[in-house]
């Protein structure tokens, strides 16, 4: 597999250190990865910021590093807004087009996005049809450009595999795909070797981190007792030092027939602290454990 580094892990919003842009990609490339997939928004390639001048400077940047541009990752939510005068679904339209025609632009093929949270009163069988609906624009906009879209299996709708192959299934289009996670399945008690196998064919990235579980109570003075609160508290930690079965994970990927990009991320708060160093140690620890298991790409 291509192992890459995903640029929101240096972005600051956890209240980590941070990196530019440009400055992220030379930090990849320093780490040893051969890939990055770019945050597409703010710190980093928001399409406000990302003028001709500006790609052209990345793309040279890109090279001088001798790493490539394999994703864009967009952050879309296509459940319905309070506000129905507000086209919330062609903002999301037109801001998935703009990072396809930069991502063509700085060397990528793919596109992350998610597809949309639930809330009381929605309609599940509304919110399915809006996503596929307007996941069919969005591809036919990213086919323009060469993208494929890739769904991360993180929303409420489509959450569960065999519910996110139905909505592929709906969608229809050959330049959508998954982005296909261990984190949410491992969470909900999914078997992770059958799902990554089931999912496998139409897995275009995975993006990969690992967490510990820290059960949570509420203390009851009538009872002078605890009760036990849900859902568990979930913490990142170093790769391989978690509760995700990434072994499992990546034999059913392998046996399924998957052999792309695997990305790695920081994108909550970690344990041993927010300092450049932790987040260079949590990077390289990935990097080691893809290839202590014979995951890396061996050029």
């Amino acid at each position: 597999m291509q192992l890459g580094l995903f640029s929101i892990s240096y972005g600051g919003l956890w209240g980590q250190a941070s990196l530019d842009l440009r400055a992220f990609v030379r930090k990849a490339a320093a780490l040893g990865f051969e890939s990055v997939m770019l945050a597409g928004k703010r710190p980093h390639l928001s399409p406000l910021d990302m003028n001709p001048e500006a790609v052209a400077a990345l793309r040279d940047e890109l090279k001088i590093a001798g790493v490539k541009c394999a994703v864009v990752a967009a952050y879309t939510d296509l459940a319905p807004a309070n506000a129905a005068e507000v086209p919330f679904l062609d903002m999301q339209i037109a801001y998935v087009e703009s990072l396809c025609k930069i991502g063509s632009q700085l060397g990528a093929n793919v596109v992350r996005v998610f597809t949309a949270y639930e809330a009381p009163g929605q309609s599940p069988q509304a919110n399915w049809q809006r996503v596929v609906t307007t996941m069919r624009e969005m591809c036919d906009r990213a086919a323009a450009h060469g993208i494929t879209l890739a769904i991360q299996n993180h929303h409420d709708v489509g959450l569960h595999t065999s519910a996110l192959l139905e909505l592929l299934h709906d969608i229809d289009k050959p330049n959508c795909k998954l982005g296909f996670d261990a984190w949410s399945p491992a969470l909900r008690g999914e078997d992770l070797y059958e799902s990554a196998k089931l999912a496998a064919p139409h897995t275009a990235i995975t993006t990969n981190a690992d967490y510990i579980r820290l059960p949570r109570y509420r203390y009851r003075p009538e009872l002078v007792n605890y009760e036990p609160a849900i859902p568990e508290l979930v913490r990142a930690v170093p790769f391989g030092m978690g509760f995700i079965d990434y072994a499992e994970f990546f034999r059913g990927l392998r046996d399924g027939g998957f052999n792309g990009l695997a990305t790695y991320e920081m994108c909550s708060p970690i344990r041993g602290g927010r300092t450049i160093e932790n987040l260079d140690h949590y990077a390289r620890t990935y990097l080691n454990w893809m290839k202590e298991h014979h995951l890396a790409d061996k050029s």
